[in-house]
């Protein structure tokens, strides 16, 4: 058992192997919140405090007693209207105009197995692997019915929350906003860490004490966003990487979010994560219901590495679904950095022949195969195989793609259309736009209006006869602007933005049921819509349109706090970068690149014939290496924000062998020497150190790299306690991969 009530004291406890979360209904109805964290034994009702707090308003229920305040409670769904001014979980207005919704207990259900939420992505577990928790909380006056589900995966140390929110009054209401999870902390100094960004620098950490007042982050985009990830972690203020409490929300939704944490009068903290309120008023007519996406809570008390390992484990396991869910991903080479815009049949068969040679398992046309696109200003839209620009059928190219033994994959983007297309002059109110107002264009195009199913099944019927002319074997799925006109000519605007989101899930589901063994990689100019909603139909998403490797240590840093690295996409790319123009060498892009799926952005007909070398005894590399990559546990070794040097580890479950990559991040005179600690190794074994690189020759003849020497062994625990010297070199960014073997 995971879940247990306590009926006397009507005490709700949840459990995992870590962690308990604990809950009461109190003597006048109200869900009180008692508990979060390590695991405890016992009731924890002792905590509540009661104090005649002035200007904090008492509930009528409590009649004098002065002391007792929603004001000051800690609370499982705070609504608007029962006197607590702290920021509020949900808001709805009433038919009156009021906006007031006072929840009391009504009842509750414990089964076995996980809830599964209608039209959107979940968290998913087997009947044996979670229990679920629905409590039900009403307004008397308005009839409005909140049901609040929380999933225990008791095992992986996950506790998922989502609400429901019904109209079972006879008037019609509006959700004004709705979140799926609230944490309240009656003590604690504590520390939020989000992860910032903007186009090609998504995810970079930003770590702040949570002082009086609310501070807030999200989106309104209509997307997730490169701005603002949604996801977050509450820690102790001196928490590190390997010690410490701390506390995770990660949102299982694509669309627009927000997330708060507030610091009150009395010291107390709060953090919600739920849809953003902006451009959000969702009415609901009698019996009509509004479910508020997931979220997915996990605690550690062993810093932010421990609380990473829970991330990993739920999104690779209990999120990503699917044939790729587990399997190791083909490396790929796409066009786009190769030819970009200006490509023909040929073109992409000289790239699959030159792919052939490399290794390397697939080819994949990007942008400029359809309609009339021979730029970003027209086409989208008309999914028609414009077969005059590649000189022959698309299954004609994809026959003899295949014909290099190399797989064949294609880029599209569902949810946008050109003004100058087919589609958008045959059907213009299909794009988002405002009534009586010029459209607000991003890179030239407009938004299809996916919350409208017959725009949906439109574009599906195009996209699907295009997958079924030929052996394609991967989709490329893009998004390349937010969205504004929050306007659809057949609901109400307020409905958009979530509507929208459903729309574009409606779709994934559906490709993904017909084409199940397809390997779709989600993007949204790079890392826009990088989220745990996406992966559950695209088990792998473009982690960023800037591939400079440098960059990429940090970006990739950020977003390894909550996503596994199966997840990332991840490729090596021509020099000078095309994003910043720095040039770094061919094997440090390979070593950033493996810490993802692994693959290529370059023409190889423009590398020479050692660059050509090097790439092959890369692939050799990876694919030794894929399944301790993709499924073995992931270790930060150092901050690339503060260090001078970008490390992280892969270490096999079994603890048999773990892969090592430090990136150099700094050079300077008379260099002083970096140390790094590695982590996870079995402490009284030994540990060989095996080259694993394009570069072992220069690591076996260098007295300055004997640390890193084949055939060197070294005690686990001495590794993890002092390191291994990283080597000084005068060079730019160097890299360095080395396999270490379990050897006693």
């Amino acid at each position: 058992m995971a879940i247990y009530y306590e009926e006397q004291e009507q005490i709700f406890t949840l459990e995992t192997v870590n962690s308990t979360y604990q809950m009461k209904v109190d003597r006048f109805g109200f869900l009180l919140h008692l508990y979060y964290g390590k695991r405890v034994s016992g009731s924890m009702e002792y905590l509540l405090t009661y104090y005649d707090r002035g200007f904090s308003g008492n509930p009528a229920a409590v009649g004098n007693d002065r002391t007792y305040s929603m004001d000051a409670l800690p609370q499982e769904y705070p609504a608007m209207g029962t006197g607590d001014y702290r920021s509020s979980a949900v808001v709805i207005r009433n038919a009156d105009g009021s906006a007031c919704c006072d929840l009391r207990y009504v009842s509750h259900e414990i089964r076995r197995g996980k809830y599964g939420l209608q039209g959107l992505p979940a968290v998913y577990a087997g009947e044996e692997e979670a229990e679920t928790l629905t409590l039900l909380l009403e307004d008397k006056v308005s009839g409005v019915q909140v049901q609040l589900l929380y999933g225990v995966l008791e095992k992986e140390d996950i506790i998922t929350r989502s609400v429901r929110i019904v109209n079972g009054g006879l008037e019609q209401i509006t959700v004004e906003k709705a979140a799926s999870a609230c944490l309240d902390f009656e003590t604690g100094e504590y520390e939020l860490l989000t992860f910032y960004g903007r186009h090609a620098m998504e995810r970079n950490l930003q770590r702040m004490p949570v002082e009086h007042g609310n501070y807030m982050i999200g989106s309104r985009r209509g997307a997730s966003s490169h701005q603002y990830n949604p996801a977050v972690i509450l820690a102790d203020r001196h928490t590190t990487e390997d010690m410490g409490n701390c506390y995770g929300m990660v949102f299982v939704y694509s669309g627009n979010f927000q997330c708060e944490a507030e610091k009150d009068q009395y010291g107390q903290t709060r953090l919600m994560m739920g849809l953003q309120s902006d451009y959000f008023r969702y009415p609901l007519a009698q019996g009509e219901a509004l479910v508020v996406p997931e979220t997915i809570l996990a605690f550690s008390d062993r810093g932010l590495g421990g609380l990473s390992e829970k991330y990993h484990r739920c999104i690779r396991e209990h999120i990503c679904r699917g044939k790729y869910s587990r399997q190791t991903r083909p490396v790929l080479i796409n066009s786009w950095e190769a030819a970009y815009f200006d490509f023909t049949g040929e073109t992409i068969c000289n790239l699959a022949g030159e792919a052939a040679s490399l290794g390397i398992d697939m080819v994949v046309m990007d942008d400029g195969w359809f309609g009339k696109r021979n730029d970003d200003n027209s086409g989208l839209g008309d999914w028609q195989v414009n077969e005059k620009k590649l000189g022959c059928t698309l299954k004609e190219l994809t026959d003899k793609v295949n014909e290099f033994g190399v797989k064949f994959g294609i880029w599209i983007e569902p949810e946008m259309v050109s003004e100058d297309s087919a589609l958008y002059r045959e059907h213009p109110d299909w794009a988002m736009r405002i009534p009586g107002r010029e459209p607000v264009r991003s890179r030239n195009q407009l938004v299809l209006d996916f919350s409208r199913a017959e725009v949906r099944e439109h574009i599906f019927n195009q996209i699907c006869a295009v997958l079924d002319q030929g052996n394609i074997e991967y989709v490329k799925w893009d998004m390349n602007r937010s969205l504004m006109d929050f306007y659809s000519a057949d609901r109400c605007p307020g409905k958009v933005t979530y509507d929208y989101v459903l729309g574009v899930y409606d779709f994934l589901e559906k490709l993904t049921r017909r084409y199940p063994d397809m390997l779709i990689e989600g993007c949204c100019g790079g890392g826009g819509r990088f989220d745990a909603g996406m992966l559950y139909y695209t088990p792998q998403i473009w982690c960023s349109d800037n591939t400079d490797a440098v960059d990429r240590v940090r970006i990739q840093y950020g977003t390894s706090f909550f996503y596994p690295v199966s997840a990332v996409g991840s490729h090596v790319s021509a020099v000078p970068n095309h994003q910043t123009g720095r040039s770094v060498s061919l094997h440090t892009r390979g070593v950033v690149a493996m810490a993802g799926t692994f693959g290529y952005e370059l023409d190889p007909a423009k590398l020479s014939p050692a660059e050509k070398a090097e790439i092959r005894e890369q692939v050799r590399d990876y694919k030794r290496h894929a399944a301790l990559i993709q499924n073995g546990s992931y270790y930060r070794l150092s901050n690339p924000y503060e260090a001078a040097y970008g490390a992280w580890l892969f270490v096999a479950q079994n603890q048999e062998e773990a892969l090592l990559n430090v990136v150099m991040l700094e050079t300077h005179g008379n260099m002083t020497v970096s140390y790094v600690k590695l982590k996870g190794l079995a402490p009284e074994a030994v540990y060989e150190v095996t080259a694993a690189d394009a570069e072992a020759g220069r690591i076996e003849d260098s007295g300055r790299l004997q640390a890193f020497t084949p055939g060197r062994r070294y005690f686990g625990s001495a590794l993890m306690e002092a390191g291994l010297p990283v080597p000084v070199e005068m060079a730019e960014y160097p890299a360095y991969q080395v396999l270490l073997k379990k050897m006693i």
